[in-house]
């Protein structure tokens, strides 16, 4: 995933409490929570994901 495209996954987390994860963008989300920048939750039905104290430092950092 390009940075451009990390910078904006993030912020779209980072503008609600929990981002649902839509179709088609699982993968994304799935290297965002390898690189520690986010945390999803798979225990509901529909996954949702968190953003990390690691990925709001890269977040600000990138900005």
């Amino acid at each position: 995933m390009e940075k451009y495209d990390i910078i904006e996954l993030l912020e779209i987390i980072d503008q609600q409490v929990s981002s649902s994860i839509l179709g088609g963008r699982e993968e994304d989300y799935e290297e965002l929570e390898g690189l520690g920048y986010i945390k999803i939750d798979r225990h509901s039905v529909q996954w949702a994901a968190s953003i990390t104290p690691l990925g709001l430092d890269y977040l600000e950092q990138n900005r």
